[in-house]
């Protein structure tokens, strides 16, 4: 049967399919869901909804941020009472390279968080020590100090916006290594 007079013929034969409609919010490491996905009630502690925003930090509650619109899960658990982006950005802001390195005696479960903790801390160690190289010089000492408040601020924003989707964005070399640091922990 033939509705229509012309048909497509693209060279398009095969294409992603949907998913089908009770799986659109399982994880791909989660086991198939058989019915109806429980209430976000069933995964909290208490039975109420845990927020990222509440000051409480990452209790591993299952509960969307208001603020947001991110979900709390199990990826997203921190050792210390802050959410997690705030975490990230603060080993760059805190102080660096020591921001880092408090992040990396303090954090334990989130990955996230001690990746942008070891990048930090790497980077601005070896930057701490090119400012020693370059005190002889007033105007290079100072040229640099603006490359760091620059770089301190493209990485906070990174480490902030890149939580969703838990990528690292990673400076050339150290990035790497504080991937591999990361990876052997």
């Amino acid at each position: 049967m033939d509705f229509a007079p012309y048909q497509d013929e693209s060279p398009e034969v095969e294409r992603a399919l949907s998913p089908p409609p009770n799986n659109h919010l399982r994880s791909p490491q989660s086991p198939p869901v058989a019915g109806p996905l429980p209430s976000p009630i069933h995964f909290t502690s208490e039975g109420q909804y845990t927020t990222q925003s509440g000051g409480l930090g990452n209790t591993g509650g299952f509960g969307p941020d208001v603020e947001t619109g991110r979900w709390n899960l199990g990826a997203f658990d921190t050792s210390l009472p802050i959410r997690m982006d705030y975490e990230a950005m603060l080993a760059y802001l805190l102080l660096p390279p020591a921001g880092g390195v408090l992040l990396l005696l303090f954090e334990h479960k989130s990955d996230y968080v001690r990746f942008h903790a070891w990048q930090s801390s790497m980077l601005f160690t070896a930057i701490f020590i090119l400012h020693l190289i370059l005190s002889f010089s007033s105007f290079l000492s100072w040229l640099l100090f603006i490359c760091d408040l620059a770089l301190i601020a493209f990485l906070s924003l990174h480490a902030y916006r890149d939580v969703d989707t838990l990528e690292h964005f990673e400076v050339p070399f150290l990035g790497r290594l504080a991937n591999s640091f990361v990876d052997d922990e």
